[in-house]
């Protein structure tokens, strides 16, 4: 069910007609129910072995990363986004080893000097800093740490119809410093977010098996998760995708300098902006890194995408305020954030 072809040196796939609901609307709202894929097989027209298939499918073209959580960034835990400036001639070899570590996700090479761009996931801020303390002793590279301090749409959703976008976040406020946060979920409660990290089983009744697997009943595994959508701890539960393989092979971090009194209403603008997949504020680290305000473009060129960060950037009147594009050119890892190795549940 999944149709390669080529968008420059990217493979992209495309999913056939009959399959394309599923793919497309079941990235958030998945039934919580214990028999999921066949209440979604009913509601697409397809039967549970063919949704089973299909994601069997994607998962193996690449297509879905997984099917499952997008928990909120610093509500367990600690998290970061982090760069730093790889020299050329080592730049594969330190990516392998940031790449190596299981709490980062997403690992990416980008055009500015700080030239690897990495985020962090890890069950407390001292995790994080220990990681950050071991890249820099194994590279000898500094690491530019950033914390998030202010979300105001993190919800990375794909509209396959054309838009590329899933429901607006509001700004939740200021988070907390990043040494004050830490995973302090009761210990079952870890033990099913540690077996969650890496998606459902794709089985008919996948609640079942996830609740097996760390002594819960399937109707516990499921209240526990609607328990965390209902209170912020999972932004969407549904099928994850990745968008290069669904042709958007252009994207660009857009940051901006804004004064700290104009930021978070500016986010908000930004926000609201159906191209923008990502937008939140995070911490200046002077002298290399001014900027405040970010959000993501996700296109399917790269010309497409600046002609969206411009008319964005008229329309809000930021162009007299200092900012840079940063491409992303290599995807080195991406996967579903892991704050929790299996020896901490």
């Amino acid at each position: 069910m999944c149709t390669t072809t080529r968008v420059g040196r990217e493979a992209v796939h495309q999913p056939e007609a009959a399959t394309f609901r599923l793919l497309n609307d079941y990235q958030r709202g998945f039934p919580l129910v214990s028999e999921p894929f066949a209440t979604i097989g009913a509601e697409c027209g397809l039967s549970e072995p063919t949704v089973l298939a299909a994601l069997q499918d994607w998962l193996g073209c690449g297509v879905v990363s997984r099917v499952g959580a997008v928990f909120a960034p610093r509500r367990v835990g600690a998290s970061a986004l982090a760069a730093l400036a790889a020299p050329a001639s080592r730049l594969e070899s330190i990516a392998a080893r940031v790449s190596a570590v299981p709490e980062v996700n997403h690992n990416y090479q980008r055009e500015h000097s700080l030239n690897l761009w990495f985020v962090i996931t890890a069950a407390s801020g001292e995790r994080l800093r220990q990681i950050v303390a071991g890249i820099e002793r194994d590279t000898g590279c500094r690491v530019v740490v950033l914390p998030l301090e202010e979300e105001f749409h993190i919800d990375l959703g794909f509209d396959l119809g054309g838009a590329v976008r899933g429901a607006a976040n509001v700004a939740t406020g200021d988070l907390p410093a990043l040494g004050e946060t830490a995973c302090a979920l009761p210990g079952i409660e870890r033990r099913l977010m540690v077996a969650l990290q890496s998606g459902l089983p794709l089985l008919p009744r996948p609640f079942d098996a996830l609740g097996r697997s760390v002594g819960l009943s399937e109707a516990m595994v499921i209240e526990l998760i609607a328990s965390w959508l209902e209170n912020g701890l999972i932004k969407r539960f549904g099928i994850v995708v990745r968008h290069h393989e669904l042709g958007f092979c252009a994207n660009a971090m857009c940051v901006w300098d804004v004064p700290d009194d104009q930021v978070s209403e500016l986010g908000r603008g930004l926000a609201a902006e159906p191209a923008v997949t990502l937008c939140y504020r995070r911490s200046r680290v002077l002298p290399d890194w001014p900027y405040n305000l970010f959000c993501m473009i996700h296109g399917k060129s790269r010309q497409a995408v600046l002609e969206v960060r411009e008319a964005i950037a008229a329309r809000h009147h930021m162009n007299h305020w200092p900012g840079a594009v940063l491409f992303s050119t290599r995807r080195f890892k991406q996967q579903g954030a892991r704050y929790l190795a299996d020896g901490d549940a």
